[in-house]
């Protein structure tokens, strides 16, 4: 008898690594053998793929005796998905299709009893592994060839049964089969109003200049931002239209957001790519699996990573369980999270717009103006809440406003509020600024520049320098803060370059706002109407 050798992909997180899967059938005691550090669901494989064999009219070495290799045999393989590979190894080794028609093609799916194909989860990322090895060729069950095309250069053949890829390998006619059912996804839940969002805009807020702008600043620099206010002062509104003024997805991030809702099981490819940044609302009493990933069997996305490169927002963060809010110190300094259990490490993306929001007391209602506070929580209880907002988490936070009840005074009704589609072209040209800034390097924004690189590249105006110098000796800024204020400031002189149509490089004043975003401070009035509300010719 002879050996012969199919490839397929394991996934590791958003990782994927190329396996080989090699059979050999050779004279012994008839029986099954599978090596290789496959976990359980991929060491019953075996079994389903005999059986898929046998019922797709096919013969399955019975009287010999089979071995599957998996490798390198040192890595840890799951998967369903191997059943395929499995598959047509054994079939080219038993000499009922060609060895060399295996050649440079990844095969990708799960089988049935009856020969059917199956829906694997994570086909973009995997098929993304194999295009890096040289694959040029992938099969995979029909519902997820859009999926899988969506590789560049990568020709993809999407089959119904195992017959009918057997045939094809053959260069016979490929016969009938049913249909294979679509795995199910989140767009079955159409009940949900996520569409909603796509109706709001910045100019449904009257005044609120201050807080707009920092929004602007934070879309455009991707700086995490804290929101801190009564209930019912707008935080929930402003964040909601954040999206609103996010540019479209580069293609390298919808890419990378397209594989990611492909490993956690959520892509519908009838849509698509993802172009559009995501937004998630996750309530306070999610478990810290579900915010960063987890679950049980291989490890799973959490929201954190399906909202890379959109927005997350943690409404009520103080009421979030103490140990998610601790495990979002990562993914705040380096927009990855690490999930480690037992012999399995997987890291997995996270650079998404972070937002949290807080009330100063547990019912909302306390204010430091005397006639607008009507707070009846005990001051215990008011400064228990305040203490789960964890100061190593607080201080990995860019932005800080204060958002405070609107009046009359401070919603000028005769001055229209400026659309998102105005604020979203400072914020495109912000960061195209930034794109030609760090081209070459692996970072994409200013909130993502290392400290030493910033410092020695990229350097404030000296008399800006000496301002967060400072600061920081007195003790108003931590070190990890006066980075994070150098880091704000070029993103305000990239969204006053937007605005003035010319380039400007940080100095005093625009150090001087950043310390104000940093800090928590108002803006100036005068400057929030030159920043926000003037028109262009009127900036200066």
């Amino acid at each position: 008898m002879a050996t012969a050798t199919a490839h397929t992909v394991t996934l590791a997180g958003a990782l994927g690594h190329l396996v080989d899967v090699e059979v050999d059938i050779s004279s012994g005691q008839a029986g099954i053998t599978l090596v290789g550090r496959a976990e359980a669901s991929l060491r019953e494989g075996p079994e389903r793929v005999r059986m898929a064999i046998i019922n797709s009219g096919l013969q399955w070495p019975a009287s010999y005796r089979t071995t599957i290799l998996l490798s390198p045999a040192d890595l840890q393989k799951s998967g369903t998905h191997v059943d395929l590979a499995i598959a047509v190894a054994a079939l080219a080794a038993d000499g009922q299709v060609p060895a060399d028609g295996l050649l440079g093609t990844a095969f990708v799916g799960e089988l049935t009893l009856g020969g059917g194909l199956r829906p694997a989860t994570g086909v973009l990322p995997m098929v993304l592994a194999a295009a890096e090895r040289g694959i040029r060729r992938v099969v995979v069950p029909e519902p997820q060839a859009e999926e899988a095309a969506m590789v560049p250069g990568m020709t993809v053949l999407g089959f119904r049964s195992l017959g009918q890829v057997a045939a094809e390998l053959r260069g016979d006619p490929v016969p009938a089969a049913p249909p294979v059912a679509a795995a199910s996804g989140a767009h079955l839940l159409t009940w949900r109003g996520d569409q909603r969002l796509d109706e709001l805009d910045l100019a449904d807020l009257a005044g609120m200049d201050d807080e707009k702008y920092s929004l602007e600043v934070a879309a455009a620099g991707g700086h995490a931002m804290m929101l801190d206010g009564p209930k019912g002062v707008g935080k929930t509104s402003l964040v909601e239209r954040l999206p609103t003024i996010l540019p479209d997805l580069t293609a390298e991030e919808s890419l990378e957001l397209t594989a990611i809702h492909s490993l956690a099981g959520t892509l519908d490819p009838a849509l698509g790519m993802i172009t559009r940044p995501p937004y998630s609302s996750p309530h306070h009493d999610a478990s810290r699996a579900s915010l960063i990933g987890g679950g049980s069997g291989s490890v799973k996305p959490g929201e954190l990573s399906k909202t890379h490169s959109g927005v997350i927002f943690l409404d009520e963060f103080p009421l979030f369980r103490a140990d998610v809010i601790e495990a979002l110190r990562q993914p705040l300094e380096s927009g990855e999270i690490t999930v480690a259990r037992r012999e399995e490490s997987v890291t997995l993306p996270a650079r998404g717009l972070m937002v949290l929001a807080a009330n100063p007391c547990p019912c909302g209602e306390y204010s430091d103006v005397a006639q607008h506070n009507r707070c009846k929580c005990d001051p215990v209880i008011r400064r228990s809440y305040r203490r789960k907002l964890s100061g190593p988490v607080l201080d990995r936070i860019d932005i800080f406003r204060h958002v405070r009840p609107r009046t009359d005074a401070t919603a000028d009704r005769l001055v229209p509020a400026e659309p998102s589609v105005a604020v979203l072209a400072r914020v495109t040209e912000a960061r195209e600024r930034q794109a030609v800034r760090y081209a070459g390097c692996d970072w994409r924004l200013n909130s993502q520049v290392p400290a030493p690189r910033l410092k020695d590249e990229w350097s404030v105006s000296a008399a800006g320098q000496e301002l967060v110098r400072n600061e920081t000796y007195r003790g108003r800024l931590s070190a990890r803060g006066a980075v994070r204020v150098l880091r704000l400031a070029w993103t305000v002189a990239d969204v006053t370059s937007a605005r003035l149509g010319r380039d400007i490089r940080p100095g005093v004043e625009e150090v001087g706002i950043a310390l104000r975003l940093r800090t928590g401070q108002p803006l100036p009035s005068r400057a929030v109407r030159l920043l926000v509300s003037a028109p262009v010719e009127d900036a200066g």
